[in-house]
């Protein structure tokens, strides 16, 4: 037998498998389990990290981190719900509220990573001795026009579902993911630039630099990731 039919048979197993897993409500129900656990994991971090702020530093309000903290918290806490009660919501009536539960946390989740670029971008400029007064409005604004439009899609789809108003959706989601990466290249980058050009004598500030860094990275290609995820199930 060649490598060519050895590689077929390989493939064709492969695929007989993924198919025998997607067709299991039993294995379907482990892995939507996994992941409400992982992301109520990441909701309880999120929360004790909003405590220990508080508790640190009770007499600021609500600083950017801890909003940040919070609506992390907000987001995967309402992601591990939805997973644990996937069957009963995909029997919610009509479909839209589906549509709503699905993607409002995907909305924050925007919200709350556009929060730390927002973070972010005010070091940058405030370390060159630029004014920030703009940063604050732009960040509502571009929420605002995100949210506006997410609505309107959804109302739409509550007037007359038509497939053609599900798939924007899905693309308009794949566009805001792609401009939340690269919110996170061009500040996230400019703000590793600027540190790196700093002298790094303490252990703290070699710290950070490295946290700036790696946040970056991953947030980055999360998002490019999910713009090209998205963009692939239109």
């Amino acid at each position: 037998m060649g490598t060519s039919a050895v590689a077929a048979i390989e493939m064709t197993a492969a695929s007989n498998w993924w198919d025998d897993v997607n067709a299991s409500a039993v294995w379907q129900d482990r892995i939507f389990h996994a992941l409400a656990a992982l992301y109520g994991v990441v909701a309880a971090v999120a929360v004790v990290q909003l405590v220990r702020i508080q508790l640190r530093v009770p007499e600021f309000g609500w600083t950017t981190q801890k909003v940040f903290h919070f609506l992390n918290f907000l987001v995967n806490g309402v992601r591990c719900i939805v997973f644990v009660f996937r069957r009963d919501i995909q029997k919610l009536s009509p479909e839209i509220v589906q549509h709503i539960l699905l993607d409002m946390p995907s909305l924050a989740f925007f919200t709350t990573y556009a929060l730390l670029v927002l973070f972010w971008a005010e070091i940058y400029y405030q370390a060159r001795a630029v004014s920030t007064d703009g940063l604050r409005p732009s960040f509502f604004t571009i929420n605002g026009v995100v949210y506006a439009v997410q609505i309107a899609m959804w109302l739409i789809l509550w007037w007359k579902p038509i497939p053609v108003v599900v798939i924007l959706s899905k693309m308009f989601f794949a566009g805001v993911s792609l401009f939340a990466a690269l919110g996170f290249l061009l500040y996230g980058g400019r703000l590793f630039l600027m540190l790196q050009r700093f002298p790094v004598e303490s252990k703290g500030r070699r710290k950070k630099l490295q946290e700036v860094g790696y946040v970056t990275t991953i947030c980055f290609l999360c998002f490019l990731v999910r713009c090209i995820m998205r963009t692939w199930m239109c």
